[in-house]
């Protein structure tokens, strides 16, 4: 992997090398890929250099970039490949896309005239990918395969079974009988059309506006398939809350796209008459994939935006299971699904109007470090095992950090007060940058062997002295291993 300076160092000769000077190369905010982005401000313009060690990955999206713009479809311009063709030159679309048009109709309550007009527009668009981007399309440049087949499925149905089912316990699931149901799924998919090409990530984030025309990116996932996934894709972005209503309007405004199109293009028009036979397969396999994506982006890489998400694909999953509208049962699933509920209340998180400390004492060997729901990546972790332990004398056995007899013995320690001092410190100074910064959480973890005594003692103590001292700030503190807890609301 390069450095942060030797990228800049080749992406300012790519721009010379256009004949103009990069006068400002500012990384922007990472996206749910391992691709690194940078604004380049030059003597001339604004563009956009992308660094991707995924070589072929590369490829794919330079290959697609050029004959989309051969077909008149609004993508990016490639302008310059570095030699070793990890980073790029290409055209910079701005910061305003389709979901910040959706976000704005999310807090006025409805979707808007503009923001549907768009979203016709984007299925317009789409058709045209779906159809005239297919035609003479090089899919020996796509990656990570060339069509949606049986083994693309089934990494969907198992990135859901990996990345999210097998990360909450409190779910009960026959693998085997699971399994069943995916190959039953996929069986069914697989009768579907599939001579287009399918764009893999077709949602709103994906989607640039520029003068209230969409132009469209990250498609280099594309491969070709059928037509029922990227609708899906897009009108069913769990985040957008799209209305049932509006879907229907805007999946009957495609297929009437659709069948013009494809008359106009010798495309056989059965396609679009076996589209609604598919339709309802292709949503519950693409919520079940996005799930896996949030299980993979949130609950493993600690992602806040997409924990953020999950609930929203949760309930679209219930929903589709209270209405099943397959030919068919898939009965471990759907099992599986109807225990969803139990998992709402652990990740509806609602954003605090001013900073909450959340404060947990926990056992090393039952449970390990907490994980933080907040996906800010858990603030601090204290170790208190090298501390004295009153768990080593018969009178303490019963007895936790919160016991009068405990406490004293704890403070009778200097090294518990040079222990103290020393996380006050620390924590403190976290405190007041997060204040003034207008941050809304951080979580702080004392853990000792069995989060009973030692960690139990330190996590009570500083979120007395965080109440004491800060009393502006949301206090929360929770001994796990004890199952107690204790709330300070702000002053």
């Amino acid at each position: 992997m390069q450095a942060l300076e030797e990228i800049r160092k080749t992406i300012a000769e790519l721009v010379a090398e256009l004949g103009e000077k990069a006068l400002e190369i500012k990384a922007m905010p990472g996206s749910g890929s391992s691709r690194r982005y940078f604004r380049i401000k030059t003597d001339h313009r604004y563009l956009i250099g992308a660094y991707n060690l995924n070589i072929e990955e590369n490829e794919a999206f330079f290959s697609f970039s050029k004959h989309f713009r051969e077909c008149g479809l609004p993508v990016p311009e490639i302008f310059a490949i570095s030699p070793s063709k990890e980073i790029y030159i290409q055209t910079d679309l701005g910061d305003v896309s389709m979901f910040n048009h959706v976000e704005n109709c999310l807090k006025n309550g409805k979707y808007d005239d503009e923001t549907i007009a768009l979203y016709k527009k984007s299925l317009d668009k789409l058709i045209d990918f779906q159809i005239i981007g297919h035609q003479d399309l090089d899919y020996s440049k796509a990656f990570p395969t060339a069509a949606f087949d049986a083994m693309s499925i089934m990494d969907d149905l198992n990135y859901f079974k990996y990345c999210f089912l097998r990360e909450h316990e409190e779910i009960s699931c026959n693998e085997t009988r699971l399994d069943s149901d995916f190959q039953r799924i996929t069986q069914y998919i697989l009768e579907t059309p599939s001579d287009f090409f399918m764009y893999r990530d077709f949602q709103s984030r994906n989607i640039m506006i520029v003068n209230n025309e969409p132009y469209f990116i990250d498609y280099q996932g594309g491969r070709k398939g059928p037509l029922q996934y990227d609708v899906v894709s897009l009108l069913y972005q769990v985040k957008a809350r799209m209305p049932q209503k509006l879907r229907d309007d805007l999946v009957d405004y495609y297929k009437h796209r659709l069948a013009k199109v494809c008359s106009e293009n010798n495309f056989n028009r059965a396609t679009t008459e076996s589209f609604d036979k598919y339709f309802p397969a292709f949503v519950l396999l693409r919520l079940l994939q996005v799930l896996g994506a949030y299980g993979f982006r949130g609950l493993i890489q600690k992602k806040l935006h997409f924990l953020q998400s999950i609930p929203y694909a949760i309930r679209e999953l219930i929903l589709i299971n209270e209405k099943w509208t397959l030919p068919f049962e898939l009965p471990e699933l759907q099992t599986v699904i109807r225990q969803f509920s139990i998992l709402l209340p652990k990740y509806e998180i609602i954003e605090p109007k001013r900073l909450t400390v959340t404060v947990n004492s926990f056992s090393y060997k039952i449970g390990g470090i907490p994980f933080d729901k907040s996906g800010n990546g858990g603030g601090f972790v204290f170790d208190c095992r090298a501390l004295p332990n009153p768990g080593r004398y018969s009178e303490f056995k019963q007895k936790t950090g919160e016991d009068p007899e405990v406490q004293e013995f704890m403070n009778d320690k200097p090294d518990t007060h040079f222990f103290l001092q020393n996380v006050q410190l620390l924590v403190f100074q976290s405190i007041d940058n997060y204040l003034e910064r207008g941050f809304k959480n951080l979580q702080i973890n004392f853990g000792c062997t069995g989060g009973q005594h030692r960690s139990v003692f330190f996590a009570q103590k500083i979120g007395e002295m965080i109440h004491a001292n800060y009393p502006m700030v949301n206090v929360e503190i929770n001994h796990l291993t004890q199952h107690t807890s204790h709330a300070y609301e702000a002053r």
